[in-house]
């Protein structure tokens, strides 16, 4: 196989290459063959001519070589812009603060995680006191020279004396699990492999944990191929894999799901059933029935249920069944039928995010309008206190167990970086416990909440933070970023990279779109399937609200989204390309038609429906950002400046999407702005990302930004 472009960097670059390219007016772009390839929907045909663009760059030569004649477009185009050392410059300077994460307790002993600054993977530490000293227990960073190797998740044992914990490679979705004994630092020799969508769980004894796994995928086929029937098992220490006890399958269900952890008690094991969209199923498994089957406890497609706390037999779970913003209600196991169901929370106006139980309270987070609220309420729904925040934005955290008498959250807000708090939960008083300091005046910052109306009158919120002292003159650069879409939420979170945005005097706009979940599970079915066009409508209204508000002009204004984001900037920039300056499409859903096709892409089939359905089909193929472009094509359309990005190793959103996107756009392009799309390599969706390759990324994409529109004395402001 032919070995696939990386990255040209800028001091290695041949300056008669960079000159040349700057001189050379209209981009050459590689040329991307075409096939004669036809699917036909429901009577209806449907040409696919870049179906080869589908195939695995890791396998097919073809494609690797595509990739890497489009990387060296791309990366030479980035080179030759002036601004963009020094962005990179800037975000490096950003990024180089301590970050901890809020600390959490089990046994006696402390965890947390830490970054130095510019350590491409945060460290795992423990200590055995809160004021004691910590020490490093896995430190990621000595798995590889790159970093590509991330922590996925861990679970230590009640006594705090063994971690379990899964690696992802490449930011690939597949983790390995291993056992670390925390005394000694040293790994114990068990391994679990092809676990995906899964934690660990051990059991109240520590001699095992539960697991779910699919089985090994075809040779060359790990970053394509479905993932279908999952299955429960049970790993004891000490022994092979091959040994684990097998504790649930449903061959009958292959797309069935299992999410599942033990009870504080240690007496049930809890198993969520998963399978698209937000319903699921809650099952239940006695630990002292050892060879019993699973109870099925609610076995209907109809709600969201999540288990939070359990009395004995009393189960406390949180359910939008009749309550689209969520409630809180107890479930005797023993008379499980709904009417004998007791509401301990009724459903409020602000939407209910999550709910914990620690320090014999439960812990409820709400959003009222995309800002978090954290209430405490009795096991009998007395309400306590509220949480008093530092302002408007989001905190999380609030873990530990029942007995726990603290708990550590941590708050951050567009212009306040992460602090953690230490929470007590007998007076309710919180207390810094660790404050980020980077390197910036939050005071020459501003940030608020708009209101404006979409195409059908719907009422949508959306965040603009720039700095003070902005004229509303119509010129400046706008970033406009959104999601929109899986019950999802967007609220305000701290970013160094949109920050170097704003020092440059860029605004950041982020409305908070149907489709999400801001607004409960009415809000998220208003975006979906024959209504997601109206994820996209929300979107064009806010580009719309920021130009008539004199904030920005067509030509000043980028857009940009990852993932289901993605799609939603693919779907407008084929919409309205004339409402645009430059696109932003990140690891995108760009094949309305064959999404589903792949990995876990049948999940997503709750949000957007299925070209397996006559109906459903017609709605994918007018929005299909991908098959836009086809429509297009010898058309004379003219696109905005666009920078298409994905990564070789993205098992989440195959890169055959934005390979096919960037393609169809090169082809359907009429106009002199670029057309590019840069591959990441050894990278996945997003996920374990190195801080590194993140910078880099980060400094391309506001490079290209400078250069399309127009900030060149970005820097003088």
């Amino acid at each position: 196989m032919r070995r696939m472009f990386h990255r040209i960097a800028l001091g290695g670059l041949g300056l008669s290459v960079a000159a040349a390219l700057a001189a050379a007016g209209p981009l050459q772009y590689p040329k991307s063959r075409t096939v004669e390839h036809v699917d036909e929907y429901h009577g209806q045909h449907v040409q696919d001519p870049f179906r080869w663009l589908e195939d695995d760059a890791r396998v097919s030569t073809d494609v690797s070589g595509w990739v890497e004649a489009q990387n060296e477009v791309t990366f030479a185009y980035l080179a030759s812009i002036p601004e963009r050392e020094a962005i990179k410059d800037r975000l490096t300077k950003l990024w180089n603060y301590e970050r901890y994460s809020s600390p959490f307790k089990r046994g006696e002993r402390y965890f947390f995680y830490k970054n130095d600054g510019l350590q491409n993977q945060s460290v795992l530490f423990v200590a055995d006191a809160l004021d004691g000293e910590p020490r490093v227990l896995l430190d990621p960073n000595t798995l590889t020279a790159d970093g590509t190797v991330a922590l996925s998740g861990v679970s230590i044992r009640d006594d705090g004396r063994l971690m379990a914990y899964g690696l992802a490679t490449a930011g690939s979705d597949w983790n390995e699990w291993r056992v670390r004994d925390i005394d000694t630092g040293k790994d114990l020799p068990d391994v679990v492999r092809w676990v995906k969508f899964s934690g660990a769980s051990w059991t109240k004894d520590g001699k095992g944990f539960f697991y779910s796994r699919f089985d090994a995928p075809a040779e060359g086929e790990a970053f394509q191929q479905s993932n279908l029937n999952q299955k429960l098992y049970y790993h004891r220490l000490g022994t092979d894999q091959s040994e684990d006890v097998l504790v649930y399958k449903r061959p009958d269900q292959p797309e069935w799901g299992f999410s599942s952890g033990v009870t504080e008690d240690g007496d049930y094991l809890i198993i969520s059933v998963w399978k698209a969209g937000p319903q699921n199923l809650l099952f239940c498994k006695p630990l002292n029935d050892h060879l019993g089957l699973p109870i099925e406890l609610l076995n209907e497609w109809e709600a969201e249920y999540s288990f939070i706390y359990n009395d004995g037999p009393i189960f406390y779970l949180k359910t939008d069944l009749g309550a689209p913003k969520g409630k809180v209600v107890a479930v005797d196991i023993r008379n499980p039928a709904k009417e004998n169901w007791k509401t301990i929370i009724p459903e409020a106006g602000e939407t209910l995010q999550g709910v914990g139980a620690t320090g014999n309270m439960l812990v409820a987070s709400y959003l009222k309008d995309a800002t978090t609220q954290v209430r405490m309420f009795g096991l009998n729904g007395r309400h306590i206190r509220d949480v008093q925040f530092p302002g408007l934005g989001t905190a999380g955290g609030f873990g530990g167990r029942m007995a726990d008498t603290e708990t550590f959250y941590s708050f951050s807000s567009f212009t306040a970086p992460p602090t953690s708090y230490r929470y007590d939960m007998l007076t309710g008083e919180s207390e810094v416990f660790r404050r980020a300091q980077v390197d910036f005046n939050p005071d020459d910052y501003e940030a608020k909440q708009v209101f404006y109306s979409s195409k059908d009158g719907t009422r949508v919120p959306m965040f603009i933070v720039h700095k003070k002292g902005l004229k509303l003159d119509g010129t400046n650069p706008t970033l406009l970023y959104a999601y929109g879409g899986f019950g999802i939420s967007l609220t305000p979170s701290f970013s160094v990279s949109n920050l170097a945005w704003m020092e440059m005097g860029g605004v950041y706009a982020q409305p908070n779109l149907r489709g999400g979940g801001e607004y409960g599970e009415e809000w998220h079915q208003a975006g979906t399937k024959l209504q997601k066009q109206n994820v996209f409508d929300d979107f064009i209204a806010a580009a719309e609200w920021l130009i008539a508000n004199n904030y920005t002009t067509p030509s000043k204004l980028a857009i940009a989204g990852g993932s289901n984001g993605g799609l939603l900037v693919g779907a407008c920039m084929t919409q309205r390309p004339e409402l645009f300056g430059a696109a932003l499409p990140a690891v995108g859903v760009m094949d309305m038609l064959r999404f589903h096709k792949f990995t876990i892409g049948r999940a997503w089939v709750h949000d957007y429906g299925s070209s397996d359905d006559p109906e459903q089909f017609q709605a994918l193929l007018a929005y299909s950002p991908y098959h836009a472009l086809l429509r297009q094509t010898g058309k004379g359309m003219k696109y905005p400046a666009t920078m298409v990005t994905t990564a070789d190793t993205d098992d989440r959103v195959v890169p055959g999407h934005s390979f096919k996107f960037a393609a169809a756009l090169q082809q359907a392009h009429a106009g002199d702005a670029p057309a590019l799309i840069r591959i990441e390599t050894k990278a996945g969706h997003g996920a374990g990302k190195p801080t590194s390759k993140i910078i880099e990324e980060a400094a391309d994409r506001w490079a290209f930004l400078v250069k399309n529109l127009g900030m060149h004395n970005a820097f003088d402001r």
